[in-house]
């Protein structure tokens, strides 16, 4: 049955049932996509070819596994987004998350193995500092020390966390897990493709926290989340190292630097410092009045010695690999990155690296 793929795939073409049966010159009407959307009918093959055309989707995946769907899907965001926004976005990430566990399975690979560590998720019942210690835990479970961490994505790939990078507007990041029938798969992070990297690194973090914390309703679930992302870019001990225990002032230039080191905003490493007593309340206020003066509080939020967006990796590789080994043809694994076979040809074998060779 096509119901749910094509409520989602018309969700993300951000169509009216009337708007897509105007689409397809009213081959069929707006009540009979509804029908269609809740299987209590289906399409002509004819009909299906138009539907799939107008929505800019195969007509495979309108009939692919329709029990794939998003579990606790929760959106960052900053302001309220409309509930056609979030359904759309909701179907780009199902498209992407199939694509993803497409490969898995023909490669042969588990789905549902990530490294959660095994006291999580970590209480945070009474003060936001205990998120500090649920920082600390997935650490010291994953042996990442105290050094600053090169790169969030490849780290959470590493540990079995899906992680997707979409456009994603107005909207941080979001976390979701997935489910198909009643196995539930690795949890998923989405952050936005077009931030800066030290923001996405920041998101990245925060939704980690949100999957391994279970936050007492009378505390601030995104203060919490804030806070661990804080203490996992930024340990205690290693910001002490480097800053010191107790400061009347920071210069720019420091917190500059301080930026390069630890892969995190001017902005969110003058908070940490402020979480840690650091800092007092009158620096921490004078230092955001000139960050606001300087415009890094606005849109698009941009400071200076803005880091490189970070990019997920493991599932092109994946998709490289299942071409590799034909497990996939190559056309197949053009599809399902969603370019030509060109730029796939390009991607597996570039042009820099067969000159370097010879």
């Amino acid at each position: 049955m096509i119901g749910q793929r094509l409520k989602l795939a018309r969700s993300a073409a951000g169509l009216s049932l009337r708007q897509l049966s105007d689409t397809i010159d009213n081959r069929v009407t707006a009540q009979a996509i509804g029908k269609y959307e809740r299987n209590e009918s289906m399409p002509s093959s004819s009909v299906l070819m138009a539907l799939a055309d107008a929505l800019g989707v195969k007509i495979e995946y309108l009939m692919s596994d329709p029990n794939l769907v998003l579990e606790g899907l929760e959106f960052r965001k900053k302001t309220l987004t409309r509930k056609r926004e979030e359904a759309r976005l909701e179907a780009r990430v199902l498209d992407r998350l199939e694509r993803y566990l497409t490969v898995e399975a023909l490669l042969g690979l588990p789905s549902v193995d990530w490294d959660k560590p095994g006291e999580a998720p970590y209480p945070v019942e009474n003060e936001l500092m205990e998120a500090d210690g649920a920082a600390l835990s997935v650490r010291t479970h994953w042996g990442l020390g105290l050094d600053p961490i090169p790169n969030m994505m490849e780290l959470l790939e590493e540990r079995g966390i899906k992680v997707l990078s979409i456009p994603l507007g107005d909207i941080d990041g979001m976390t979701a897990k997935v489910r198909r029938l009643d196995d539930v798969f690795a949890p998923v992070i989405v952050v936005n493709a077009d931030h800066w990297g030290e923001r996405q690194r920041f998101t990245s973090a925060h939704e980690l926290g949100h999957l391994v914390m279970n936050v007492n309703p009378a505390i601030d679930e995104e203060k919490a989340a804030h806070r661990f992302a804080g203490a996992f870019l930024m340990p205690a001990e290693t910001l002490w190292s480097e800053v010191g225990k107790h400061r009347k002032s920071i210069s720019l230039g420091e917190l500059l630097d301080l930026k390069q080191w630890f892969g995190a905003s001017v902005q969110a490493i003058v908070y940490r410092c402020k979480d840690l007593g650091i800092i007092g309340n009158s620096t921490y206020q004078a230092l955001f009045q000139e960050f606001s003066q300087r415009g890094w509080r606005t849109p698009p939020y941009q400071e200076p010695l803005a880091l490189p967006g970070e990019k997920p990796s493991r599932f092109e590789r994946l998709c490289f690999r299942a071409a590799s080994e034909s497990a996939i043809s190559e056309s197949k694994a053009a599809e399902l990155l969603g370019v030509s076979i060109h730029a796939l040809m390009e991607k597996m074998d570039p042009p820099e690296a067969v000159d370097q060779a010879r």
